[in-house]
């Protein structure tokens, strides 16, 4: 088996897409960065890898087996052994993942490019390691609060953060179903079409905002963003952090 030694992973907890595990360029300074002592290296095919990556579902029985206890954690001098951790590849992108004791993959992480480009070198003229996989459900079903990929596609690490809070504003908006109150966050968003929105019923006005803020981010985003959270404490706590990460990096590029 293949091992890499020395990797620095930012562990993102709970992420079902792979959209939401940052690349390197995006980690933060706030980010619990911990150094792997030595971990193995697992060259699966893509359906696999894709399933691992976007997905919270049990990995399988054999791959588990296969990276039992060979993976070590370097903290304050101390090789501490993890369950279940491994680097995983498809041969066009790489995940590092560890299961903190259960058998689904509950940490993700990038690597940093040196160790992305070690592993890709590692595995040149390798075969790929055959896991029996045969997963239950059928084709990843997204929703509001799991959007698919096209939808956060070129989106910076604060732009996918906000839209995902703007979709839970959303998602918490539908449940009011309150006709007056789609309306006129519809008008905000479209200010234009306001005598058509007049006649629209609460499905189809929620609907028509759903479809038109679900792709990209623009400034219009945004804006509606930090309107909806507005009066809800939860919300405009994340809104503001987010913000005030922005500002930090950009004074760090600037030093």
């Amino acid at each position: 088996m293949l091992y890499l030694h020395d990797v620095w992973v930012n562990w993102f907890e709970g992420e079902e897409n792979g959209y939401n595990v940052c690349a390197f360029h995006e980690w933060r300074k706030e980010d619990g960065i911990e150094l792997l002592d030595q971990v193995p290296i697992l060259f699966i095919d893509e359906m696999l890898y894709y399933y691992i990556e976007n997905d919270l579902q049990d990995l399988p029985k054999s791959l588990l087996e296969a990276i039992h206890k060979k993976a070590y954690l370097r903290k304050n001098q101390e090789r501490i052994s993890l369950e279940y951790s491994c680097v995983i590849t498809d041969g066009h992108s790489i995940l590092a993942i560890d299961t903190m004791g259960y058998h689904l993959p509950v940490r993700k992480s990038r690597l940093i490019p040196r160790q992305e480009r070690l592993v890709y070198d590692l595995i040149e003229g390798t075969n790929r390691l055959e896991f029996a996989f045969s997963p239950e459900q059928k084709e990843k079903e997204y929703h509001i609060l799991s959007l698919p990929p096209d939808s956060m596609l070129g989106l910076t690490r604060k732009e996918r953060q906000l839209k995902q809070l703007l979709m839970m504003a959303l998602d918490q908006l539908e449940g009011t179903k309150n006709l007056q109150e789609v309306r006129y966050w519809l008008t905000e968003w479209h200010p234009d079409q306001y005598s058509r929105i007049r006649e629209m019923d609460f499905e189809e006005a929620w609907q028509s905002l759903y479809d038109g803020v679900c792709s990209g981010w623009s400034k219009s985003h945004e804006e509606l963003c930090s309107k909806l959270v507005k009066g809800q404490p939860f919300f405009e706590k994340m809104y503001e952090l987010e913000q005030n990460q922005e500002q930090q990096n950009t004074y760090k590029r600037m030093l």
